[in-house]
This record gives C-alpha cells, structure tokens and sequence, in this order.
C-alpha cells in the first residue's frame, strides 16, 4: 500500500506557491505599484512598508517550503534510491531552492538599504534620481535584477516539483528499475 504524505506535501507545495506567488506580484504590482506614486519620496517609502509586511509571511512561506521538502524526501527515501531520474530532479531542486533562498535574502538585504535612504526618493523603486547617494543607486540597480530571480527560481521549482509528480506515476517503472538492479531481466 503506498504512503500518504498529504501533510508534508502540502506544506511544501503551498509554501512554494505562497513564495513564487508573493515574489512576483512585490515586483510587478508593489513595486510597479508605487513607482507611480506622485511624490517621489513615497515612492520607496510605500514599496518598503509593503514588502517588510510581507516578509514575516515570505519566512513562513519557505520555512513551510522547507519543512514539506524534508518531509517528502524522507517519506520518499526508497524511491529515490530506486529511481535516478527521481534522485536526480531532488538534487537539482534542493541546489534550485538554495539559489532561490539566497536571491530572496540578498534581495532583501537591498531592500533594506533602500528602506533606510526612502526620504531621498526615486524615479522608481529600482530606478535612482539624480539626488540619489551612490548607496541608494547601487543598491536600486542591483535591485532591478536581483528582484526577478526569487520568482524564476521558484517558478522552477514548481515545474521540477510537477517533474516529480510525474515520475512517481509508475509503479511499473520503479518494479522494472527495481528488477534492473538486482540483476533481472526479461525475456520474451
């Protein structure tokens, strides 16, 4: 009889939805939101408070993430010694999500230091003014790229996770795999 991991599978498939979704929707609507905010001085001052009210939720968001992936990888532990395409997918997904984890810090990071130079103002959220220090420029143009990649990397990690569903389908598949390693073939 297979093994249920409703639990973990939700936590896992619901905290990355929650994290992709949430990324995408700061970049394009927060940040596009604000940018056309009439005083420049709002600008950043209404981006930061938006996105440091999301981050308790983006936290729990991968923390939910992280916890379903540990869950489904030990409810999972035969196959995947089974199933190299399976161990495979793992391996790329945890090396993708750690990517993920960092972007989203360092993005972070640079939107703390634009939150502490939001009274100078902007063109945009990632886009400086010519009254912008040095700081607040640098870190809006490392922002402007920094910010998509928690959203791509996520989005990845979606459709790896949907690879995987696909390749625990088939019993057949791990019975023949299973069968190939023990040094069974067929005949006929």
């Amino acid at each position: 009889m297979p093994q249920r991991n409703t639990l973990v599978r939700s936590l896992h498939d619901a905290g990355i939805a929650a994290w992709f979704g949430g990324s995408l929707m700061g970049v394009v609507g927060l940040n596009g939101a604000s940018a056309k905010a009439k005083d420049p001085s709002e600008r950043l001052a209404l981006s930061s408070v938006g996105w440091a009210r999301w981050a308790p939720v983006q936290l729990a968001a991968i923390l939910a993430h992280g916890i379903g992936g540990v869950g489904l990888i030990l409810g999972n532990k035969t196959r995947l010694v089974g199933q190299q395409e399976s161990r495979t997918n793992t391996i790329v997904k945890l090396g993708v999500t750690g990517l993920a984890a960092g972007a989203t810090l360092y993005s972070g990071l640079l939107g703390g230091t634009i939150a502490k130079h939001a009274s100078e103002g902007a063109e945009g959220v990632t886009e400086p003014s010519s009254e912008s220090s040095a700081k607040l420029a640098t870190a809006q143009r490392q922002q402007k790229i920094v910010q998509w990649i928690p959203p791509v990397l996520t989005l990845i990690v979606i459709v790896l996770g949907a690879q995987q569903g696909e390749q625990q389908r088939p019993i057949k598949g791990l019975f023949q795999t299973t069968l190939k390693n023990l040094g069974v073939t067929r005949h006929g």
